[in-house]
């Protein structure tokens, strides 16, 4: 299992400085602004979102689209081009990235700055009226299809125009890749807990309390979840492309037979099986009988325009889909594989620390090793671990004023070296059979300044707040996100990302519906006990350092002496990441008592954990040993 996600996951995210020099797209642009004008597709602008047909937060290469076009690759952005000019508009956190990568045809959109509009706004407001947009409606959130195609047509009668051909990918030709044909595989019951007849019956039971016919699911991760099954077709994703549609009395799949291997059939006795591209065709023909019945079939929010357009916006109800929620309340056997993961996770991360510490200072690695060498240790580290299959993410391995940058990946070429009198922040994770890890933590090998060690024990303090917090089971991630940030508003600081996001079994590591953060969208999720959470408030200071302290952790009950929630009861996080904090960037004389027996707990549960997994007297025994001393 060790080498189950190799070829995807290994050092093509750190291989090479792809900022160096922009990709010239003058005869893709070219290309591209030919079949616009055609009398085939007659469309005066075209729209090359980020995203998949599944609306993925990470994307396989064979849909990297709005990368090839414009030559950035960050993780947002939306191109739209048009007869005469080519824009991409992004956010702040790759500005910088989007200028460095794109050559002259393109104009930069700084999302968020001051009269900058978001792409939607510049569809409506400022081309032409009457002007017909193209896009790939496969690849165009349902909700925010019927929102500008409505928009466009209030505003001097322009068209959203679904073309089913992917102009993109007529232009890409031979050198696109090829769709992934990696085999599905079981995620048997000793992971999953629960048969997925029986999460099929409880989807059901959902759909029936909704009022509904059925349930389309178009998340990649939900699809997985719901049938027990796991692939490997996009980056730290242990998903595969499929939707399914549940009936009351059908379940059906829609995967290509090129995925199936014979035990992935014989698990899906009972399911019928169907063609990927399928779904398309047989929801047209479903969406007559749906008139007639006058009911509606749910969908999830990130079903596409193209299945609304298949099956009648009158036919859908765009909402929450049932099994985000029934996804986020991990079974027991679920709990118990993310506590048993992240210990071994620890172990790798015991190790790894251990070995850093020792090249740096008596190895002569002190500016020597790159962010991208120590990321591809840590990744050898992780691997060596039992039921480990991969990572979660592309390590974030950042020394100094790259620790800033919220979003770094590390390119092999253009990396820093490791520097001793520099702040050190590594956020990484793994795959595990048995659970999915994150966990961020932010070390100095040398003397750190008075200033970074009052920064880094506000976050912490934060960090503990939030950790400590008992509140009703129901609570929201956004009145709770105040704990962590209030160490740092006494001085004025804070940072610009969410607290906190759930993490997936063995599944995507950022996972909803539940989140601590400030933004509106947490407000309707409240906590309940088998939810999973991340800790993580951190600082940055632009050109000189980051930190951040990150922990995922459990929601569970806790007893109080009273309770005045009328039987629901209280809630709080229990972390199960294992790996110390650095006492030595944290100034005592600011921590309370309190605060001091957390950190001094903590490290001795990560100790009993932890070392007897660690080989006696090695680097990273000795490491652990040093590091979860009492403060």
């Amino acid at each position: 299992t060790s080498t189950l996600f190799a070829p995807p996951y290994s050092k093509k995210h750190y291989a090479t400085d792809e900022m160096a020099s922009p990709v010239n797209t003058t005869d893709r642009l070219k290309h591209l602004r030919e079949l616009m004008a055609s009398s085939k597709y007659n469309v005066a602008a075209y729209v090359v979102p980020s995203e998949d047909a599944h609306q993925s937060e990470y994307v396989a290469a064979c849909d990297e689209r709005r990368a090839f076009i414009s030559g950035f690759d960050g993780s947002a952005g939306c191109a739209v081009i048009t007869m005469d000019k080519a824009s991409m508009f992004t956010d702040g956190r790759y500005f910088l990235q989007a200028s460095k990568q794109m050559d002259a045809n393109w104009t930069l959109m700084k999302c968020g700055t001051p009269g900058v509009p978001t792409w939607q706004e510049y569809l409506t407001n400022h081309l032409p009226a009457g002007t017909r947009v193209g896009i790939d409606s496969t690849l165009l959130a349902a909700a925010e299809g019927g929102r500008l195609s409505a928009a466009l047509k209030s505003r001097g009668g322009g068209d959203l125009v679904a073309i089913e051909d992917n102009l993109v990918d007529i232009v890409w030709g031979s050198q696109r890749p090829a769709r992934p044909e990696d085999k599905a595989f079981i995620q048997p019951m000793e992971y999953a807990g629960e048969s997925h007849t029986s999460k099929i019956a409880r989807v059901r039971e959902q759909i029936e309390k909704e009022g509904a016919e059925g349930l389309i699911v178009a998340a990649l991760d939900e699809v997985a979840w719901l049938f027990n099954l796991r692939g490997s077709d996009i980056d730290f994703n242990p998903v595969f492309f499929a939707y399914a549609v549940i009936a009351k009395d059908k379940a059906t799949l829609y995967i290509d037979d090129v995925k199936l291997t014979d035990a992935v059939r014989q698990h899906l006795s009972g399911i019928v099986v169907r063609p990927y591209g399928e779904i398309f065709g047989e929801l047209s023909l479903l969406s007559a009988s749906l008139v007639q019945s006058k009911r509606q079939v749910l969908a999830g929010q990130t079903a596409s325009w193209a299945l609304v357009q298949a099956l009648g916006a009158e036919n859908i109800n765009i909402a929450q889909s049932p099994i985000t929620r029934l996804k986020a309340l991990k079974n027991a056997v679920e709990l118990q594989g993310m506590r048993q993961c992240h210990i071994r996770d620890g172990v790798a991360m015991a190790n790894y620390f251990g070995w850093l510490e020792d090249q740096l200072l008596n190895q002569d690695g002190n500016l020597r090793l790159s962010e991208v060498d120590a990321a591809d240790k840590l990744e050898e580290f992780r691997r060596a671990q039992e039921h480990c299959v991969g990572l979660s993410f592309a390590t974030i391995s950042s020394v100094g004023a790259n620790g800033a940058i919220i979003h770094y990946s590390p390119k092999r070429g253009s990396d820093a070296l490791l520097d001793v009198t520099q702040m050190y922040l590594c956020d990484s994770g793994g795959q595990y059979l048995d659970g999915t890890t994150d966990v961020t933590r932010t070390y100095h090998f040398g003397q750190p300044t008075d200033w970074q060690r009052e920064c880094f024990t506000r976050v912490l303090k934060g960090h503990i707040a939030l950790d400590r917090a008992v509140f009703p089971s129901g609570t929201s991630g956004y009145g709770l996100d105040p704990l962590a940030r209030l160490p740092l508003w006494e001085l004025g600081l804070d940072f610009r990302h969410g607290t906190g996001h759930g993490v997936g079994s063995f599944l995507n590591v950022h996972e909803g519906p539940q989140g601590v953060s400030m933004r509106k969208t947490t407000v309707d999720t409240g906590f309940s006990a088998g939810m999973t959470i991340t800790n993580e408030p951190g600082y940055y200071e632009d050109g000189e350092f980051g930190i951040r302290i990150e922990n995922t952790c459990l929601v569970v009950k806790v007893d109080t002496k009273f309770d005045y929630t009328g039987g629901a009861g209280y809630l709080t996080f229990d972390p199960v990441t294992m790996v110390p904090i650095q006492k030595k960037l944290i100034k005592p004389e600011l921590f309370t008592e309190v605060e001091r027996k957390w950190l001094d707990e903590y490290h001795q549960t990560v100790w009993d954990n932890v070392s007897p997994r660690l080989e006696k007297g090695g680097l990273g025994y000795e490491w652990l040993k040093r590091e979860t001393s009492a403060l």
